[in-house]
């Protein structure tokens, strides 16, 4: 009979871009260098990203620092709204912040999000067959961050908005079997430079 195994999630958004279509900047391309060093050592066992050029430019670049890690397309790590809540699931004093801030989503995007949110959460979570722990790499945008932290912490399906995660920041949730999901690394900016820090982060949010 085939046991399980623990899952190591690691999360990385994309480095910094000059637009939301666009490749990296000179500074997006340092970071993913650099996160890519960070995780030399890791026994990843694949690398998956969104199709998205800013996505799939850092994965190269974290992929030509690692030791033959495959690197693997992957819809479910693209960029879209994962959840649009109604009005009475969130906060009454925070529920017109949120709203305005989801308004600009269109009808296909609600429509397709939450199906690629299920399939994430499908593809990337949880533990795994067999006996060998692994470690997987999603290389993604911050919506699908906040709603994998999100999830991991068991909050109501809202509360991936206001969850912010800087351009080549680490995130680790770790899948263990019979026990709930942690949460080891949260928006980790170590392996970084003071001046590649908190690109992509609300600006009066760093510190």
């Amino acid at each position: 009979m085939t046991g399980t195994a623990t899952r190591y999630l690691y999360l990385v958004r994309h480095g910094e871009a000059a637009s939301e279509e666009s490749g990296l900047t000179e500074a997006g391309r340092r970071q993913a260098v650099l996160i890519g060093e960070r995780l030399r050592d890791i026994p990843l066992a694949v690398v998956h990203h969104g199709r998205l050029p800013r996505a799939e430019q850092t994965a190269r670049l974290i992929g030509d620092q690692l030791k033959n890690v495959p690197l693997r397309v992957s819809e479910a790590a693209g960029d879209y709204v994962p959840y649009t809540p109604a009005r009475d699931e969130l906060p009454e004093e925070s529920a017109d912040f949120l709203l305005r801030f989801l308004a600009g989503a269109t009808e296909e995007e609600r429509a397709h999000g939450p199906a690629l949110a299920r399939q994430a959460l499908d593809a990337f979570t949880g533990p795994v067959n067999g006996e060998q722990d692994r470690h997987e790499l999603v290389v993604t945008h911050n919506f699908l961050v906040a709603w994998l932290v999100r999830d991991a912490m068991h909050a109501p399906q809202w509360r991936w908005l206001g969850l912010n995660h800087c351009n080549a920041a680490l995130t680790v949730i770790r899948y263990a079997p019979g026990r709930p999901a942690s949460v080891l690394a949260s928006n980790d900016m170590r392996h970084l430079p003071a001046d590649l820090r908190w690109t992509g982060f609300p600006p009066e949010a760093h510190i």
